[in-house]
């Protein structure tokens, strides 16, 4: 059987501040900080997303969804990902694999691995072997400790016309 594939890579920054709570891949992490951003600011599911919209020809997640839209004001980020598997579905497609990267110094996110990678198995409808998760921290080669942030990366295979 011909299976027809479709890569996606994406990416997303976002800084860390007070008064934020931390949500990674649709977990909350406890911590003192949590990303500054119009949404949710979870970098995991926006990278994800993105990878996903490239992957399938739509345009990035910044046109879709766009941050001067007030529908998107502190929107969780698990419905943007959902409202992007529907549009890869009516194109044919569904996420084959995913392998996702984080970087961020503080918390440690290596206790959450398990939910994160549940919660995306969910989300995705894939099972979590299909699932690469990796964290590091930046050594304070990126952020200085007065600027925290965290960035995600996010590869993608689809499958077309399953």
């Amino acid at each position: 059987m011909l299976r027809n594939f479709a890569f996606g890579f994406g990416f997303d920054i976002h800084p860390l501040v007070e008064g934020r709570k931390l949500k990674i891949g649709g977990v909350e992490i406890p911590s003192s900080v949590g990303p500054l951003g119009h949404s949710d600011g979870d970098a995991l599911l926006h990278a994800l997303t993105d990878a996903m919209l490239s992957a399938s020809g739509f345009p990035d997640i910044g046109t879709l969804f766009p941050d001067n839209d007030p529908a998107y004001k502190d929107i969780d980020s698990t419905l943007l990902l959902e409202k992007t598997l529907s549009l890869l579905k009516e194109k044919g497609y569904r996420v084959y694999q995913v392998d996702l990267t984080l970087i961020l110094d503080k918390p440690k996110i290596s206790p959450y691995y398990e939910k994160i990678k549940a919660n995306l198995s969910g989300l995705l409808n894939l099972p979590m072997g299909k699932i690469g998760l990796k964290a590091r921290t930046s050594e304070g080669l990126l952020f200085p400790p007065e600027k925290p942030a965290i960035i995600a990366f996010s590869l993608v295979v689809l499958e077309e016309n399953f």
